[in-house]
């Protein structure tokens, strides 16, 4: 009995750990720099089945002034979402400031790049360029006062409809980690098969080196008593 109740205090323990997670992680914003035609690219983990909200911006670098100002309407930039499988998920040309979504359907580790293709940067920015990037992720991508706006939910449904969405994402959440468990697990098992069977390759190989010691040596010795 004392077994079950430590069982279920660890259960609810990383319960709360994941909800934490889950609140904590699913939107950051950062900014970073780039040159001209410079890619940037950041690895996010997605579960299945969860749409990602990409909003950005971009500042140019004003020489005479040595500020980030904001970029010109020209500035082009391109945005490439990859799933763990590589497979392009989404690839479009944006403009200077703009947003992006997609929505996942493997889950694992998305690679999210971003580059400019505008040579306009080198005249104007000495190829410097700011990009803002704000990433979010499952239910708080989502813009609860539009929904209750269009689907004319009160308060309380509105709070409800954030619960369930919550909810979701964590169960969401859980298969993942039970998905990177398993994942690891095979690998364990796999790694762990090869490494007995190399032994037993070593094992055989110092085995029949021996046997051919003993059959040379002996022969060896035959000869030199037959001389």
């Amino acid at each position: 009995m004392a077994g079950v109740g430590v069982e279920r205090l660890q259960a609810m323990v990383r319960f709360a750990l994941l909800v934490l997670t889950v609140c904590a992680a699913g939107a950051h914003g950062l900014y970073f720099h780039i040159g001209e035609t410079e890619k940037r690219c950041f690895i996010e983990e997605i579960p299945d089945e969860t749409m990602v909200i990409g909003n950005y911006r971009t500042q140019m670098w004003d020489k005479q002034k040595e500020v980030f100002l904001p970029s010109t309407p020209g500035l082009g930039m391109h945005v490439e979402v990859k799933d763990p499988d590589s497979k392009v998920v989404l690839s479009r040309q944006y403009g200077s400031e703009g947003r992006f979504t997609f929505t996942s359907h493997t889950p694992g580790d998305h690679q999210i790049c971003l580059h400019s293709n505008s040579t306009r940067m080198a005249l104007f920015a000495g190829g410097k360029l700011r990009v803002h990037l704000d990433i979010q992720v499952g239910e708080h991508a989502n813009n609860y006062p539009e929904i209750a706006a269009k689907d004319k939910l009160t308060e309380l449904q509105l709070r409800a409809r954030q619960l369930l969405d919550q909810v979701e994402q964590i169960q969401k959440e859980q298969d993942y980690q039970r998905y990177r468990e398993e994942r690891f697990r095979l690998t364990s098992e796999s790694t762990n098969q090869r490494v007995l069977w190399w032994s037993i390759a070593q094992t055989v190989i110092l085995i029949l080196t021996g046997i051919w010691q003993m059959r040379h040596l002996k022969s060896f010795f035959e000869a030199k008593k037959l001389v």
